[in-house]
């Protein structure tokens, strides 16, 4: 078809977030042509006229100009408005994401399988009582240690989000090699089962509660149930492909033991190092204690202020390995205070109605009346700063202005 765009000027164009634009320009009858999506006007065989009630924008694209299967695809899976509606980190993290959960399920198909084989699936001399007996304590351990780790940890993991998210990850592959070494030894079989229900259920509390704290931190434009919807989508996705692949695959490993065994291995490492690099793309802007520390640290040894990309690859991501700040809250000024000297010294100068001390061991005292989070935000910035420079004094803070 002859190039006819030089007919008229285009009127306008759109364009929806980082999508392809589009021109409209006017039609012999006074109505907008637009142009079809990705195209030019030489490759346009036929003008449409845009009519109101569209998705986006109040358009809609008359029939025979639809807009591309795999456009059309992207929108099932990924947030309105990708990329710009999502933090830059948001597709290395989840293709990532998706290559662990794929070998997750193959890794728990092998796992269910070991399970069902301890109960006595498939066993004419099992006892449908004890098998039934075996699942509800392996159930009601689970949920014992939900409760548990929910009431222990939960306060931790928003500011940790990246370390409890590896942890949450190893710890289910170390539940599912239980499961897999339970029917070996058959007199431990409860008890193995049990501890393996416990851990993943420590893993459903850790892994929901930081997928929570990324989504926050994914969605840039309000749109945290969008970005959540679509993650479920993916983790669905690749969850069916999982089975599809796990029906073929176990019953060419099921009769010979060291093959599953090798095989679980494998998927193991592919799903710790595919969790690794999840979480080690991930670049939050905001600080935690450890990427202050180490602000501060690169600050005053080179008089330099680290970017929030290198303070996250710089970051420890394994928890458990990191000396934490020890803060007391509301502590009785007995407890903070012995003598006529040091208390004066405390209240010298001082205009707010709080006290912070920080002592020898280490540890922060607080006296106030009104907790605010501006003073807990400077005595840990003090803290870190003397944890940064090696000193080991008692000091006094003042918050002025």
């Amino acid at each position: 078809m002859a190039y006819v765009a030089s007919i008229e000027a285009p009127l306008c164009s759109e364009q929806f977030g980082s999508g392809t634009a589009r021109r409209c320009r006017a039609a012999t009858d006074g109505s907008l042509q637009w142009e079809a999506w990705g195209r030019r006007w030489w490759a346009f065989s036929g003008a449409f006229t845009a009519k109101p009630g569209g998705r986006d924008g109040g358009e809609r694209v008359a029939p025979g100009t639809a807009v591309p299967p795999l456009s059309r695809l992207l929108a099932v899976f990924l947030p309105q408005g990708f990329p710009d509606s999502v933090s830059p980190d948001y597709l290395p993290y989840q293709l990532w994401d998706s290559v662990q959960a794929f070998a997750s399920s193959l890794s728990g198909s092998l796992a269910t399988h070991a399970v069902l084989l301890g109960i006595g699936v498939g066993n004419a001399k099992a006892s449908v009582s004890a098998a039934t007996a075996t699942w509800l304590v392996k159930d009601s351990t689970g949920m014992l240690g939900r409760i548990i780790f929910a009431w222990w940890m939960g306060s931790k993991m928003d500011c940790n989000a990246k370390q409890w998210r590896l942890f949450a990850d190893i710890l289910n592959d170390v539940a599912m090699l239980l499961e897999i070494m339970a029917p070996i030894f058959p007199i431990c079989f409860t008890m193995t089962i049990c501890i393996s229900n416990l851990a993943k259920c420590i893993v459903g509390v850790a892994g929901g509660a930081t997928r929570a704290a990324l989504t926050m931190h994914q969605a840039r434009r309000n749109n945290m149930a969008d970005v959540s919807a679509k993650d479920g989508s993916q983790e669905t996705l690749v969850s069916l492909a999982g089975l599809l692949v796990s029906l073929l695959m176990l019953p060419l490993v099921s009769d010979c033991p060291s093959l599953s065994l090798g095989c679980f291995f494998f998927l193991t490492a592919l799903h710790i190092y595919a969790n690794y690099r999840a979480v080690r793309a991930l670049v939050i802007e905001t600080l935690n204690e450890r990427r202050l520390w180490l602000v501060l640290k690169h600050f005053l040894q080179r008089g330099e202020v680290l970017g929030p990309a290198s303070a996250n690859q710089m970051e420890p991501l394994w928890t458990g390995f990191w000396p934490s700040l020890s803060l007391s809250l509301g502590v009785p000024l007995h407890r903070v205070t012995s003598s006529v000297f040091e208390l004066q010294k405390l209240v010298e100068g001082h205009q707010e109605p709080y006290l912070l001390r920080w002592d020898q061991s280490q540890t922060i005292k607080d006296v106030q009346n009104k907790p605010t989070s501006g003073s807990c935000s400077e005595v840990v910035f003090w803290k870190l700063l003397g944890r940064s420079t090696g000193e080991q004094h008692e000091m006094k803070l003042e918050r002025k202005g």
